[in-house]
């Protein structure tokens, strides 16, 4: 919501009030504890990071004014990204666009490199498999499902982590006039490869012949980013996640398969991607 403000030193604020409901219902049917849990423990995550880490952030995001807690309901009182110029909303967009969402990936991500995601996820990201147990219990996709273990180990056992918004998809995104960006929404911020979020983010926006025309583009960019981002190159960091920019494909079509089997996101570069990524499983080195 937002609110105007009167004899005040700013003009509006946004305040996000989560009261969360007693009957649970999902539009997709996890009306369990399951779900229900994931969702309370996502805004004690949102509200220890602007609490705590989100003045760290080298990539634009709203400052946290106040926050109010009482039993399960929340409130965080927000700056007004639209008063402070970021006021567009991208349902498309163009390589330009893109690019200035892949720089603040990576200026996110270098900021919190190697730090440990005290009382956020453990692993971010709304996807990770130990928090979508029922998702892969239905998957259909049989040599998917047998890999999901392995595929979320490599993932997970990565020796440059980060912290990961966990939901750094295009509707999160907050744009200026002059191409600048700025982030929303950190419920699944958490540690891990920032893989996940380039990944997830690039699959929010592009078809999937963009998807693989343009891979190497993308990730030349971010590395870009990264690198410049960073106090001193790390050539080790950008092999390693270079690396798993498919495993963490691969990771979010595993629960989209399960979660949703008809969704747009599903198409052949994705099932392609994934098929190549189960069939280099076996000779990963898992000591690394």
């Amino acid at each position: 919501m937002r609110i105007e403000l009167e004899n005040a030193s700013i003009k509006n604020i946004v305040v996000k009030h989560v009261q969360l409901p007693k009957n649970k219902n999902h539009p997709r049917g996890w009306h369990t504890d399951i779900g229900h849990q994931r969702k309370v423990q996502s805004y004690k995550v949102e509200t220890k990071w602007y609490e705590t880490y989100s003045k760290n952030s080298a990539a634009r995001l709203p400052k946290c004014l106040a926050i109010e807690t009482y039993d399960e309901e929340v409130l965080m009182v927000l700056e007004d990204l639209d008063e402070a110029g970021f006021s567009l909303r991208k349902r498309t967009v163009n390589w330009e666009e893109i690019v200035s969402c892949l720089k603040w990936l990576a200026k996110f991500h270098a900021s919190y490199l190697g730090q440990v995601p005290d009382e956020l996820w453990e692993v971010g990201t709304y996807w990770h498999l130990a928090t979508r147990p029922q998702e892969l219990a239905i998957l259909d996709d049989q040599k998917l499902k047998n890999a999901a273990a392995a595929i979320d180990k490599k993932l997970n056992s990565c020796k440059y982590k980060t912290f990961v918004h966990g939901d750094a998809k295009l509707a999160n995104f907050c744009f200026a006039k002059d191409g600048q960006v700025a982030g929303v929404d950190f419920q699944y911020v958490g540690g891990g490869c920032g893989m996940k979020d380039v990944a997830y983010f690039i699959g929010s926006c592009l078809n999937e012949k963009e998807c693989e025309r343009l891979e190497a583009q993308i990730l030349d960019t971010y590395f870009g980013f990264l690198q410049s981002a960073l106090e001193e190159r790390n050539e080790g960091l950008e092999k390693e996640w270079r690396s798993l920019y498919r495993v963490a494909w691969a990771d979010f079509h595993r629960f989209l398969k399960g979660w949703s089997p008809g969704h747009w996101k599903i198409n052949s570069y994705s099932e392609r991607v994934t098929a190549e990524v189960i069939d280099a499983l076996d000779s990963f080195d898992w000591g690394k």
